[in-house]
């Protein structure tokens, strides 16, 4: 990143400055220091960490610069002062970009939210509905129940994922509790959850070696759930989701597969950003859907709480394919 340091100043420009009214505008194209914190944020950068980049610049540019110089003149000094007001402009212009990119995420985040809702409460409504008609038979009322079961696990899988979004942007990270727990049951509980909100889809179950550990059972189960709600939403609904999981003196892996359009490899190493979407060509079935683009970012943050890694490979021969690695212990 440059800045562009004007040889001259007039009063009036420098008193500007001071209040952090400089133009992020040079030539009639953002500066470097505006465009920079919007990318921090589209990096997921915390504005602690874009502020703490400018500190150590400064302190990096001065403690290279003073020993060069000779004895301190009048010029010196007013060059040291023109820098320090380059980049405390750049770090204000930097701040404001970066907020205004927080303040469209969230407000779009809030719209996505608003909207994703709306469809399982839809379906709640007709299925209370349904139940006050008193010529219902006794599979019309089984299924109502599965309707409004199958709502009620999408809507609780978009309420985790917005509390677990909301833990890490508090800066403390993804806060788990280990405990001794077989991850085997773990799998086999979040396979009921996808099964119930996905009953189009089928799920296939293989499991091999010692599944028990000292693991966050609950945040696991999130995990998991999570990589299956996704691969069953965008997987070919003639093929099955498989999860497979084996354990060992190294710790557990599971994979989660779906088969159907692989995901572009550009779109790859975004995939575990908060608040982004896979294109989905192919969707215009009734299978229910989250939107909210936090459930692999979630995914990730818990998996990486345990000390371990989540990675994806995706082609038409193979399918999509969801790794998880986590160590015997936490």
């Amino acid at each position: 990143m440059r800045w562009t340091l004007v040889p001259n100043q007039n009063p009036e420009q420098q008193y500007q400055k001071s209040r952090g009214n400089a133009p992020h505008l040079v030539g009639g194209v953002q500066s470097a220091a505006f465009s920079h914190g919007g990318q921090r944020q589209a990096s997921d950068f915390s504005l602690l960490q874009l502020c703490a980049e400018f500190r150590a610049l400064r302190a990096t540019v001065l403690r290279l610069w003073l020993p060069r110089l000779g004895q301190m003149t009048q010029e010196i000094s007013n060059q040291m002062v023109r820098f320090n007001e380059a980049v405390d402009q750049a770090l204000a212009e930097s701040v404001v970009s970066y907020s205004s990119k927080a303040d469209q995420t969230r407000e779009l985040f809030l719209a996505i939210l608003g909207h994703d809702l709306r469809m399982p409460l839809f379906s709640m409504r007709l299925a209370g509905e349904s139940l006050r008609k008193p010529t219902l038979s006794a599979a019309q009322i089984a299924e109502t129940g599965d309707r409004i079961r199958s709502s009620t696990r999408l809507m609780n899988s978009m309420v985790a994922d917005l509390l677990g979004f909301t833990r890490t942007q508090l800066g403390s990270g993804m806060p788990i509790v280990p405990a001794l727990v077989d991850v085997k049951i773990v799998c086999e509980s979040a396979l009921e959850d996808a099964k119930a909100a996905h009953p189009q889809s089928r799920f296939e179950f293989q499991a091999t070696g010692d599944t028990t550990g000292s693991f966050d059972g609950v945040r696991l189960h999130q995990l998991f759930a999570n990589l299956l709600f996704n691969a069953a939403q965008y997987g070919d609904l003639d093929m099955p989701v498989v999860l497979g999981i084996h354990g060992d003196a190294h710790g557990i892996l599971v994979q989660v597969t779906n088969h159907g359009q692989p995901i572009p490899a550009a779109s790859l190493g975004a995939i575990f950003k908060p608040l982004v979407q896979l294109s989905d060509e192919g969707g215009q079935d009734e299978r229910p859907r989250t939107s909210l683009g936090l459930g692999l970012f979630v995914a990730r943050e818990i998996a990486e709480a345990h000390g371990g890694t989540i990675a994806v490979q995706s082609d038409l021969a193979s399918g999509t394919v969801f790794t998880v690695r986590i160590p015997g212990a936490v």
